[in-house]
This record gives structure tokens, sequence and C-alpha cells, in this order.
């Protein structure tokens, strides 16, 4: 779980942590103002029985000559006068001196006994919930201890509470959602910078961009234009290692060249062996450096047009195949591009197409073509071929150049080592005109492999 938490992306993070805030402190800002809402409520509706048991007192006389209690002011509200309406006062000495509103009718409110002023919540006449006030008083002409009750039922104000925390909820609730809504488009907006940079960066993986653009805010420009400063390097190192291989190889080239030439002077028997370790040398340093030079599939890759790239190659070995009474039979290049480098696929497609040229005895059969976002090269020959022995042998990766069959091997060998490179595939197999089969498969739009 901790891992999954860690690869979430940073608009996730963003908007889970906004829902947990949300989650947590709307709810407590309800609970908080339903509960003072409540406590307003309350402490106006006792204020009120307050002022009605004032009333009460002040009303309430005792007769001696009757011994009788008598109320001799109206309380202002017609609800003490009808029956069970669920407004009630009553005053009683705990004998037989009592007096009640007529809306209390045959029934009585009970008393709690609690000294001075009381609030409490029981049960009225007909079980519905009461608030009531009561109160001991001492009237001037009556020695004994009077104890008044006010009740008014809490119906309506349980109703009113309850209307407003459904208000207050729902409203909660509304904001709630405005405030997602309004977070998640701040943060889609925050992040459309990254999300900038992420679509820079695919285009330069992509080969359709060299740069990353730096038009962005001051905290993402200085990283863009660090990013940019790596890629230019890493492009600049990319060049030199590919300059430094070739021109080792133009180095190596003259000094072998002599070496054959002097050998070439002395008696056949000296200087086969010299001549065979001679070509051995030459073989490794063109595998070596062509695989050193090859650029491969790199997030600084350009993309190439592939008839511009091929042409001259095709040109050059039909040329050649001329020269030797051959036929190389080529379908027209696809007008396509492809992320790969020139020189890369021209030394491929170049390979191929002289080892087919020196083993082929009247025809060679080059075609190229872009499917299911593949580059397709084919290159067949109608020369003796290579067993399925030979084939799997020659296709062998960190052999000994003198483990492979002669003319099969070197230029194979590059091809194999370019296309592994790019994360292709190199198959080799039986044509129909009866010699070797080559098949590259190379994908248009590489990634590094």
């Amino acid at each position: 779980m901790p891992a999954a938490i860690g690869r979430l992306s940073v608009n996730a993070r963003l908007l889970i942590a906004a829902l947990v805030l949300v989650g947590l402190i709307l709810p407590l800002a309800g609970i908080l103002l339903s509960y003072n809402f409540k406590q307003s409520v309350s402490s106006a509706f006792d204020e009120r029985l307050r002022s009605l048991l004032n009333v009460v007192i002040a009303g309430i006389e005792y007769d001696p000559n009757s011994r009788s209690l008598h109320m001799v002011r109206s309380l202002g509200d017609p609800q003490f006068e009808r029956v069970f309406s669920g407004w009630y006062w009553q005053a009683s000495d705990g004998g037989e001196l009592s007096l009640t509103s007529r809306s209390l009718w045959d029934q009585r409110l009970a008393v709690s006994g609690e000294p001075g002023l009381h609030l409490s919540n029981q049960p009225g006449p007909l079980g519905e919930p009461l608030r009531v006030i009561e109160r001991d008083v001492k009237l001037s002409n009556l020695q004994s201890t009077l104890h008044l009750s006010v009740a008014a039922s809490r119906e309506e104000l349980d109703a009113e509470v309850d209307r407003f925390s459904r208000l207050l909820w729902l409203s909660l609730a509304g904001l709630g959602v405005l405030l997602l809504a309004g977070l998640a488009i701040q943060i889609r907006w925050g992040l459309s910078p990254l999300r900038r940079i992420h679509g820079n960066l695919r285009e330069v993986e992509n080969g359709q961009s060299q740069r990353l653009d730096t038009d962005f805010p001051s905290e993402l420009k200085a990283l863009a234009e660090a990013i940019n400063l790596v890629l230019e390097r890493d492009e600049q190192l990319i060049e030199r290692g590919r300059a430094a291989a070739g021109n080792l190889a133009h180095a190596l080239k003259t000094p072998v060249t002599v070496l054959k030439t002097h050998c070439e002077r002395l008696p056949e028997a000296q200087a086969r062996p010299l001549l065979n370790e001679l070509q051995r040398l030459d073989d490794a340093v063109r595998h070596h450096l062509a695989r050193a030079a090859a650029a491969g599939a790199t997030p600084l890759t350009r993309t190439t047009d592939v008839a511009d790239a091929l042409g001259t190659v095709v040109t050059g070995i039909g040329r050649m195949a001329e020269r030797r009474d051959l036929v190389l039979q080529s379908q027209p290049l696809p007008d396509a591009k492809v992320r790969m480098d020139a020189q890369d696929l021209q030394e491929i497609v170049g390979n191929l197409l002289e080892n087919a040229v020196k083993w082929a005895s009247t025809t060679v059969v080059f075609d190229c073509e872009i499917a299911a976002d593949r580059l397709l090269l084919r290159v067949a020959d109608d020369g003796d071929g290579l067993t399925e022995a030979q084939r799997v042998e020659a296709l062998e990766r960190g052999r000994m150049l003198d483990e492979r069959r002669s003319g099969s091997g070197l230029g194979l060998a590059i091809v194999s080592e370019l296309v592994g490179l790019y994360g292709g595939e190199f198959e080799l197999g039986r044509a129909e005109q009866g010699g070797l089969l080559a098949l590259v498969s190379l994908p248009v739009a590489q990634g590094a492999p």
C-alpha cells in the first residue's frame, strides 16, 4: 500500500489531500455551527420561559378569606387557555393549595424539588417533550412556600433545530463539492506547466524536438534550462564519441594497409600467417568501431527520412552489382520518417546489400516498407545461402570473428549489433531465389530498448 501511494501522480496527491482536508474541516465546522445554533435557540427559549415565570409570579395572589390562589393578570398568550396546548403553568404549596392554567386541565406537572431557579426537560400530559422552569416563592400573606412551574413544548424548538441542521449539512455538502471542483481546477491550472514539460520531454524522446521550451514560470524555467543543458552535453558527448571512433578507424586503417602491402612482398609461406592475423585485426577493428560509432535509440536521436537516407546506398550498391554483372532489384523507397540515426540505417542496409552482392549469382532483391509502426527490410540473393545451423551461428553474439563462416560474418555481425541497439529483430532464412534471406524489423518510434 505505501508503495502504491508513493507511485501516485502529483495531481492525484493534491486532489487526495484536498479531499481529506474538505472531508475533515467541513464536518467539524458543521458540528460546531449546529451546536452553537442549538445553544443559542435554547438560550432564547429559556429566556422566554423566565419572562413568563416572572409574569406568573407577579400575577398570582393569595386570598386569606377564601384560602385560595388567584391569577389577577393575563399572561398574554392564548395557548395557556387551550387545553393540552403544550403551554402550561401551575402553582402549588405541596398540599391542598394549588392553581393551574386552563391548558393543563386536570393534569399536573411533575415537581423536581430542586432549590432556586431550575430548568429541566420532562414529558407533558400527552407525552410531548416539555421544557420546564421552576422556582419557589414566598407571598406576603402566605406562610407556606409556593412552588411555581411554567412549561412549554419543545417540539417547535426541536423542529427548528432539525430544520437548521438539515439546511446546514446540505449547504456544507454543496460547499464541499464546489470547493473540490475549485481546487481541482486550481490544481490543474497550477500543474499545467509540469504537463507542458512532460509533453516536451515526450517530444524529445520521440525525436520531434531537440530541446525543451523555456517559456515557463520562474520555478520551472530553471529546471527546463538545466535539462536542456544536460541534453546538449549528452549530444556533444555522443557526437564526440562517434567522431573519435571514426578517427580511430581511419588511424588504424592506414597502418593495417601498409602492413598488408609489406607482407605481400614476403614469400607466401611467411606472408600467409601474417596476412591472416592482419585480416583478423582489420575485421575486429571494423566490428567494434562500427558498434562504438552507432548512435542507437537514445532520447537525442533525430528522425530520418527513409528515402533520403537509403537512396544513395541503394544507388551505390547497384553500381557495384553492375560491375559484377549482377542485377539489384529494388522497390520504390517509402516516403516516411523513422526515429533512427541516418548513418546507422545506412550501415544496416549497406552491410546487408554488400553481403548479398558478394554471394549472389545473378540477382539481389531489396524491399523496404513501413507496416504496423515497424520498418521492415528484406534482402535476398540467389547464391548458395547458409544452412540452418550456419544461420544460427552467424547471428550468435559474443563469438570470436574467426568462429563465423567466411563471408557471412562481419557484415551480418555489424547488422545484428546495430539492430539490437535499436530494439529491433534480425533473422536469417532461405530466400525464394535459393540464397540467403535477411529480415530486419525496427520500431519506427523507438525509446531506448
